[in-house]
Parts: C-alpha cells; sequence; structure tokens
C-alpha cells in the first residue's frame, strides 16, 4: 500500500493522503472546487465548483500517472440533490462514454460549505 500527495492541489497538513494505491488502484480522496494550494472554495456556486471540483481530479490523477480515462467509480457528493442536473452538464464536459460507474447522494452539508465533493477509484492499465 502507498500513501501518495502530490502537493498540487490539496495544502500540506491536512489529515488524509489525497490518495492511497494498492496494487493497480487508485483510491482518490474527495476532491472539491478549491483553489489549488489553498481551502478557498471558488465563487459561482454549483457549475463552478462541480468545474474546479473535476479539474482538481484530473490534476491529481496526472501527477501520479493516470487520465480520467483510467477512472472505474465515481461518487458524487451534493449539499444540494436538486443540483444533480447542473452538475451532471458540467461532469459531461469531463467524461465521455462510456462513462465510469457512479453514484450520487445529497448530503447534510459538506466540508468548507461546499456544493460539491467527488471522490474515484481509478485503475492503472496498461
Amino acid at each position: 500500500m502507498e500513501f501518495l500527495n502530490s502537493g498540487k492541489v490539496l495544502p500540506a497538513g491536512l489529515p488524509f493522503s489525497e490518495a492511497v494505491r494498492i496494487g493497480d488502484l487508485f483510491y482518490l480522496s474527495g476532491q472539491m472546487g478549491i483553489v489549488p494550494g489553498t481551502t478557498r472554495l471558488v465563487p459561482g456556486g454549483i457549475r463552478e465548483e462541480a468545474r474546479q471540483t473535476l479539474m482538481n481530479m484530473r490534476i491529481t490523477l496526472e501527477a501520479h500517472g493516470l487520465s480520467l480515462r483510467h477512472v472505474a467509480k465515481c461518487t458524487i457528493f451534493l449539499a444540494d440533490i436538486s443540483e444533480w442536473q447542473a452538475f451532471n452538464e458540467v461532469y459531461k464536459d469531463f467524461f465521455q462514454a462510456p462513462y465510469p460507474a457512479r453514484s450520487a447522494l445529497g448530503a447534510n452539508g459538506l466540508a468548507l460549505g461546499g456544493r460539491v465533493e467527488v471522490e474515484c477509484v481509478a485503475v492503472f492499465s496498461p
């Protein structure tokens, strides 16, 4: 098991690893719409936070030799499940068919007062 921190998105000092690699599986901690290197959310609501969240995911995956094409499963946490469709519109700018497996759920509050958080599992493949 390998605990990974690239320092490209998450600020130092948080009490978790940005990812853990176990063999060919890559578990990415939840990503949010933060300005890289800070815990400050981007302004603009669900669409802008979703865009930054997925950009942060892509940056972190690429830092470890992966891309969004390697993602097998995403879990989406929304502060307001009624924003599911708005999130999907942004999501389709980052993922194309065939899409990863996915779950989405409404949460009673997210860290930093965010609108969205996304975690994923990716697979290292030749």
